[in-house]
């Protein structure tokens, strides 16, 4: 969709190592065989049956019943023999270096390189995808680069880079290749960063955020009636998502809210978010306002407006959040980070390169900025390495 051992119930299945032939995909996880009646118009008359068996897909709360040959509304976990299976395992739509910012992450080692990867499909079903030609994309075949968790860590060696981002279209429908890759990634000292819609089940979320040092996550609105009929999702999932992350794990948190004009930006809504991120996620979460431009189903949809942004943003600061920050848009300070305490301009940014001031600690006042720094910023800079071959 925007974003969970016996033969007959696979809900708990974790082997790393089941078989991948590549032509049928990889064993996936959290699957159970169901029996169920065959409705009137399934039923053949020559066949004395009136039940058959389906897969259930335990990942997350779609929970698609899928028949042989068929697949979920991710459209890369399907039914092959009698098992479900991945078809975005060892197989990726894109691997590129970028700027840690542009996950975005701006408090989780400001300037560093990331190699960013991604397959295909999604769970959630956004009106207003901003990515959709990777997200809707149904053809396997898409995913054209072949490459193992050991050879993308590799990759990531190679370049020195500190961290491997799971991003361009949700990552927990092909959470079997996250969990490898960011398994051998921490054995190497790499990090792993999750960008993420948080549309997961309880069990497989605890397994996906094992491996996750840090992670970007949307939270695209606060109102149930949006997450239902624009989005395909319940906000509910979202925030015990947010939550459990919070609360239960050690992940580096920031969270990204893409403005629709006319959509989801009433500021009743804005007001009820901010209050509840200050409540339940802390002061301290970096919260990032990006601006939506017209595409996918909602191409008639205007762009959003600077002071919209503004105007968010504002908000967010008038309930104590600490670090705010305006994505998509070309403005004085929307990327800065200023000292909480006392306004003191402690990082500056253009764009995704950090320009005259970096320090994350305040010389005025003592006060450190929340987050994960070094001494000195990464010298990645604005650069993207598109890798094609391993």
């Amino acid at each position: 969709m925007s974003t969970n051992n016996n033969p007959n119930n696979h809900s708990n299945h974790n082997n790393h190592n089941n078989h991948n032939d590549e032509s049928k995909g990889k064993i996936a996880s959290y699957w159970e065989v169901k029996t169920k009646k065959k409705t009137d118009s399934d039923i053949d008359m020559d066949i004395d049956t009136s039940t058959e068996k389906v897969i259930i897909c335990n990942l997350c709360p779609r929970c698609c019943e899928i028949r042989e040959e068929g697949r979920g509304v991710c459209s890369v976990r399907g039914v092959v023999d009698g098992k479900l299976r991945s078809f975005a395992y060892g197989v990726s739509s894109g691997l590129c270096i970028d700027p840690i910012e542009k996950k975005p992450l701006y408090h989780f080692y400001p300037g560093s390189g990331v190699l960013s990867i991604g397959t295909v499909g999604c769970n959630l079903l956004c009106k207003f995808c901003q990515n959709w030609s990777i997200s809707r994309n149904k053809e396997i075949s898409a995913m054209s680069i072949k490459a193992t968790p050991k050879q993308v860590v590799n990759k990531a060696k190679e370049y020195a880079l500190k961290s491997i981002a799971y991003t361009y279209n949700e990552p927990i429908v092909f959470i079997e290749y996250v969990r490898d890759i960011a398994e051998i990634a921490r054995e190497s000292g790499i990090k792993s960063v999750a960008v993420t819609a948080g549309f997961i089940n309880e069990k497989p979320r605890e397994e996906f955020f094992k491996y996750m040092d840090a992670a970007n996550i949307d939270l695209k609105g606060f109102n149930n009636e949006f997450y239902s009929k624009v989005v395909g999702g319940k906000l509910e999932i979202i925030l015990n998502t947010l939550k459990y992350v919070k609360s239960e794990t050690s992940v580096w948190l920031e969270l990204t809210n893409l403005i629709i004009p006319g959509i989801n930006d009433k500021e009743k809504d804005l007001h009820k978010m901010c209050e509840w991120i200050a409540s339940n996620l802390g002061v301290s979460t970096p919260l990032h306002f990006s601006a939506f431009h017209p595409d996918w189903q909602m191409d008639n949809v205007a762009a959003t407006s600077l002071k919209t942004l503004i105007a968010a943003k504002e908000i967010a600061l008038s309930k104590g959040l600490r670090y705010v920050y305006l994505g998509n848009v070309s403005c004085i300070d929307s990327s800065t980070t200023f000292c909480y305490q006392c306004g003191e301009r402690l990082i500056e940014r253009e764009g995704y390169v950090i320009s005259r001031k970096f320090s994350s600690i305040c010389k005025k006042c003592g006060t450190k900025v929340d987050g994960f720094f070094e001494e000195l910023p990464g010298g990645w800079g604005n650069k993207r390495v598109p890798i094609q071959e391993f």
